[in-house]
């Protein structure tokens, strides 16, 4: 067992798994791998099974009965690493999105630099972002400024989803009370975390979009994201959090 894991939640992604797994476990720091799985109608659960006997020991799957959302996937993820002994675990997506080359400078981040929740960044040096329109990246950088503004904390890209968190950041957490699924969900663990006072440092990469798939944003996320940060800071003014 390495010390580092890899959660990558999926539903349909039987054009991008195989690829981004073996992108992983070809890096000259070794890390495990969980798929968390949402019973893929396309059959990427299948996939990860069949590439298992390439990797013993080292890919993990986990097969939920029913698309669930993406934060109760990585909640799912959390609780599994924690319950071994993982000493970093992070999020990354299976699209390609995020660099998996990208995992060894979040790694370094925590483990050399001494954060506590390491975040690879679009935007703390100006707008790192390929093949997105126009109108998605201004939506997605005007949302970051938004949280920015409405919780105060020092993220310049509060809806990131490639982050490197310490064991100790997830444990200091009640993971059952974590509200938000879509894109708030990654805005409230960052804000657990800023409250709690973890050091938090972002880290610039480029993101990709897509080449292959199809994109899980929809206009419920959206709304939870800009509604659900008003509600959550609120919240935070009147009761310790948790």
């Amino acid at each position: 067992m390495q010390d580092a894991i890899v959660i990558i939640p999926t539903y349909n992604e039987i054009e991008n798994i195989e690829a981004i797994i073996k992108a992983v476990f070809s890096l000259e720091k070794a890390f495990d791998v969980l798929v968390v799985d949402d019973n893929s109608p396309d059959l990427t659960a299948l996939k990860v099974k069949e590439l298992q006997a390439q990797f013993p020991g080292r890919l993990h799957l986990e097969v939920r009965k029913e698309k669930s959302g993406l934060g109760t996937a990585y909640i799912h993820g959390f609780k599994w690493s924690l319950a071994r002994t993982y000493d970093y675990i992070f999020e990354m997506d299976a699209d390609f999105s995020h660099n998996p080359k990208d995992l060894i400078r979040l790694y370094h981040t925590c483990q050399i630099d001494g954060a506590d929740l390491a975040i690879g960044s679009r935007y703390v040096k100006g707008v790192n972002v390929v093949n997105w329109p126009m109108s998605r990246v201004l939506l997605s950088y005007l949302a970051s400024k938004y949280v920015r503004f409405i919780t105060r904390m020092k993220i310049h890209d509060t809806t990131a989803g490639f982050i490197c968190y310490k064991r100790e950041v997830l444990e200091a957490f009640d993971l059952n009370k974590i509200k938000f699924t879509g894109y708030a969900f990654q805005i409230e663990m960052k804000f657990k975390a800023y409250c709690k006072k973890f050091k938090i440092k972002e880290i610039p990469v480029i993101f990709t979009d897509r080449a292959k798939g199809e994109s899980k944003l929809s206009s419920g996320i959206i709304s939870e994201a800009i509604f659900g940060v008003i509600s959550m800071k609120f919240k935070s003014l009147f009761k310790k959090e948790n």
